[in-house]
């Protein structure tokens, strides 16, 4: 029993070791910000496309927040209306009227969602459809809960001049006030860069990439040049596969972290968050369970063997658990302190790892029981079966 804790608690090290020292610094967010220059104006046409499913609470919000975005010269948004059933239009159009600005904004009635095509990317495609008809030097893809800064599109265009990119993408601050978001949410950012390091997504050289689909720049020409929207029309995690799209067909790829861009939308509990987990695990995985029961075996090795061989009476066992259990808060410790939380936090790690994990078999039992990528009443990651329809 102690020489399996050994190796158990011997690989576990080794595992966090390479994270660390390895893993293309995934952890080291600070590296992730903005550019620390002046921004120069964005010459041309910016046109932000926003898909809005029953998004009245937020939507008006996300286009002010838009509508006085600084050193941008021309920005005209495009709201789908994605069959809502509340005032998301009216909310859109309403603050456009308020600021003077209703020759800047446009709401598209959605049309009925093709086979083939998850929801939101239909709704995508139409407001690119019409944005394109401005020949616009760059398209804002962005969700209709975002709250931007106002110098975000400014210092996105930035980056893109900066390092010649084709698309750029900030993952933006989630809501963390609840004790399920404090626990939770962290996490979902550590583990995205940790499968998507975002030096690797830079690399040319490299095939990893990954972008964060709620404050997406893209230059037309590279979006043409990666089969447009209808390339991915039926991917339930778009972001990351338009930016393979892209990558492939030659673009850069940047994706970084911006703490003056948030999500207004709160998940405030467990089961919320489960929810959100739950929704695209298990397609992260391919649909296939060897690579769960693969997930299974990685996330007990790093993250629960430490805490397990904690837990025994062997001091050598413990030291060699603690140790794999300190170089985990370590790693994890910068996310903690950007979502302005102690750093205490840190060594919470393995309970959310545990979290996630069984999240992700829910997300694997849904997908076999056909209810795969449930996202406001449609499911859309079902086995072998056709889209379903908008309701």
């Amino acid at each position: 029993m102690y020489l399996l804790g050994l190796i158990a608690g011997t690989l576990s090290l080794a595992v966090w070791i390479y994270l660390l020292t390895a893993h293309g610094g995934f952890w080291k967010v600070w590296r992730l910000g903005a550019l620390e220059r002046p921004l120069d104006p964005v010459r041309g046409i910016v046109a932000a496309v926003i898909p809005a499913r029953d998004e009245a609470e937020f939507v008006g919000s996300t286009v002010q927040s838009l509508l006085e975005q600084r050193s941008v010269e021309s920005l005209h948004i495009f709201v789908v209306d994605d069959h809502s059933s509340d005032q998301t239009a009216e909310s859109a159009l309403r603050v456009a009227d308020d600021l003077d600005r209703a020759d800047s904004v446009s709401v598209i009635s959605g049309r009925e969602l093709p086979p083939g095509w998850t929801g939101k990317l239909w709704a995508v495609q139409q407001g690119v459809d019409a944005a394109m008809k401005l020949r616009p030097r760059f398209l804002l893809l962005t969700d209709a809960d975002i709250q931007h800064s106002p110098e975000n599109v400014a210092t996105l265009a930035a980056i893109v001049e900066a390092g010649n990119y084709d698309l750029v993408s900030f993952m933006v601050k989630l809501q963390c006030n609840s004790i399920a978001e404090r626990l939770l949410i962290p996490p979902f950012g550590f583990f995205f860069f940790l499968l998507y390091p975002p030096a690797w997504i830079r690399d040319p050289k490299r095939s990893a990439a990954g972008a964060a689909g709620g404050c997406m720049l893209v230059r037309p020409e590279a979006l043409r040049a990666a089969g447009g929207i209808a390339a991915i029309r039926n991917q339930i995690i778009d972001d990351c596969a338009l930016a393979k799209a892209v990558k492939q067909s030659g673009g850069r790829v940047w994706l970084g972290l911006t703490p003056g861009t948030y999500s207004q939308s709160a998940y405030g509990s467990f089961a919320e968050i489960e929810r959100m987990i739950a929704r695209t695990a298990f397609n992260q995985l391919q649909h296939s369970g060897l690579l769960l029961a693969g997930a299974i075996i990685g996330l007990v090795i790093t993250y629960l063997f430490p805490l397990a061989l904690i837990l025994t009476a062997n001091k050598w066992l413990v030291v060699v658990g603690a140790s794999s259990w300190m170089l985990m808060a370590m790693a994890y410790a910068p996310m903690v302190r950007f979502y302005g939380l102690k750093v205490l936090w840190s060594l919470t790690l393995p309970f959310s790892a545990f979290f996630y994990m069984m999240a992700t078999v829910h997300s694997a039992f849904k997908f076999w029981a056909g209810r795969g990528g449930e996202w406001k009443g449609r499911s859309q990651d079902l086995p072998s079966t056709p889209r379903a329809k908008s309701s």
